[in-house]
């Protein structure tokens, strides 16, 4: 039976995911769903094939997903729809990324290329393991999470669901960062962060507060 990979959100993260789905040849076939269907039929090798609202009449021809789509609340929320029809949500790793084999990531997260998820680490749901990201020991990343380019996490860290950490951000060992926080580019977390709130500078500073991430989260 061949496997295929159906990736929702044709943009340059569903590029990437598609370049590394292809470097790691689990897959078959990959195809793309995208509202910008039918105006918009491929990206790069790989065909559009249909829009976000028509992902049902794919399930048995894909049976897996992936959402390439940065914000994380709509993640979450394509995601679940994806799950109701009955998709699976793989795991990609990118081969030139580092993960240690006792790190434990969940269904749906995506690790691109060059980054590294140390030992005993552990990383939920659909969350996004950017380019050149590290992610210390024993750290634990909450469901939804999107650690950007460069940033780094330090051993022993925690950030809640639905978290943004910024590209060059540094959050030092054992910090807890509450859900639903953005933190800015090359912010630097010296501190715990409490939950729904936007940090930026070094070291970082709460400059606003706002509640978008579900409480049931």
């Amino acid at each position: 039976m061949r496997r295929g990979l159906l990736i929702v959100g044709a943009g340059g993260h569903g590029k990437v995911i598609a370049d590394s789905a292809c470097e790691s040849g689990r897959w078959d076939k990959i195809a793309f769903l995208d509202d910008k269907f039918p105006e918009l039929r491929t990206v790069l090798d790989w065909p559009i094939i249909g829009n976000i609202n028509e992902a049902g009449n794919f399930r048995n021809e894909y049976s897996e997903t992936m959402v390439a789509v940065g914000d994380n609340l709509l993640r979450m929320q394509i995601i679940d729809r994806m799950i109701a029809h009955g998709f699976d949500l793989p795991v990609i790793i990118h081969p030139r990324a580092a993960v240690s084999r006792y790190a434990v990531l969940g269904e749906g997260t995506f690790v691109m290329n060059q980054a590294a998820v140390n030992v005993c680490a552990v990383i939920g749901k659909g969350c996004i393991v950017n380019t050149g990201a590290t992610i210390g020991h024993d750290s634990v990343l909450g469901d939804f999470v999107h650690v950007a380019p460069g940033a780094s996490i330090g051993g022993e860290a925690f950030i809640g669901a639905g978290s943004w950490v910024g590209m060059g951000a540094a959050i030092i060992e054992r910090v807890k960062v509450g859900k639903g926080v953005v933190i800015g580019a090359g912010t630097v977390i010296v501190r715990d962060v409490m939950d729904d709130v936007v940090i930026v500078g070094v070291p970082g500073k709460i400059i606003k507060v706002r509640s978008i991430w579900p409480n049931d989260q």
